[in-house]
């Protein structure tokens, strides 16, 4: 299975899914709220690499990062 870890201030424990792509996460976050909030702003990475495209392939050893916008200085 996928690891997903959620990054930053989403505060959220890491989760694994038997998915395919990235359209079917997509899917298993829809009915949460708070979590389409973040989704919308954040960068996704497949194994450390960012992807833009919902149909990125993933294995069952990939780890995918939620990467929220930060501010710096």
């Amino acid at each position: 299975m996928a690891k997903v870890e959620f990054l930053g201030p989403i505060n959220r424990k890491s989760i694994h899914v038997d998915i395919q792509n990235l359209a079917q996460l997509k899917e298993i976050f829809k009915g949460d709220s708070e979590l389409q909030g973040w989704l919308s702003i954040c960068a996704v990475a497949v194994n450390d690499t960012l992807v833009c495209a919902l149909d990125t392939p993933i294995k069952s050893d990939d780890k995918i990062s939620l990467l929220p916008p930060v501010c710096g200085g």
